[in-house]
């Protein structure tokens, strides 16, 4: 069961992509939503917001103990953001994949694994849905398991980790970087 919030643009954040250049005309909505599984940061979520509308991204859904607007803290990294990005509230995880999935979109949980894809080396199928889980705890294996693809980040220091809303902003941009290129090449 979840909830959907349709909300409204807001004319004072425009997204001119034609003042970009010639590589972005005509690229509409990005077709790639995110999905946080329990992020307990209210300042990372105002992060995936603010990312989100940023690339013209599709639509975010907040699960588990994700917060949502309005939060002081969410809108102090969204600046703006969480008016003008669709948002829903989930509340089963593994019932939004499988609709997803039944609308012929790509759910990949973005978490290292064994299995998983380097992102500069996978190929989606958009639409893409890209499922990011709790900030120590990761995805948790139910929901894990019912995506269609694991994505990773390249780790090469010795930390090999990175905050939840800076993965987030290398796997959305990667997204609308291969994105633009099917558009311009017409295979979308």
């Amino acid at each position: 069961m979840y909830i959907v919030v349709n909300l409204v643009e807001n004319p004072e954040i425009p997204f001119r992509a034609s003042a970009l250049g010639a590589k972005y005309e005509g690229l509409g909505t990005l077709p790639v939503s995110v999905l946080l599984e329990s992020v307990r940061s209210l300042y990372n979520v105002g992060a995936f917001f603010r990312t989100l509308e940023a690339a013209g991204g599709a639509h975010l859904y907040l699960a588990g103990i994700s917060a949502t607007p309005p939060h002081a803290k969410l809108a102090k990294t969204a600046l703006g953001a969480d008016e003008t990005v669709p948002w829903t509230r989930v509340g089963d995880v593994p019932a939004l994949i499988r609709e997803l999935q039944a609308q012929a979109v790509t759910v990949a949980a973005v978490e290292t694994t064994a299995t998983a894809v380097d992102v500069f080396d996978w190929r989606p199928r958009f639409p893409v849905c890209v499922l990011f889980g709790h900030e120590v705890d990761g995805v948790s294996a139910p929901v894990l398991e019912a995506c269609d693809v694991r994505v990773r980040i390249p780790m090469l220091g010795r930390k090999s980790s990175l905050n939840v809303a800076t993965a987030g902003g290398i796997v959305i941009y990667e997204l609308l970087r291969q994105y633009r290129e099917l558009h311009h090449a017409g295979r979308r």
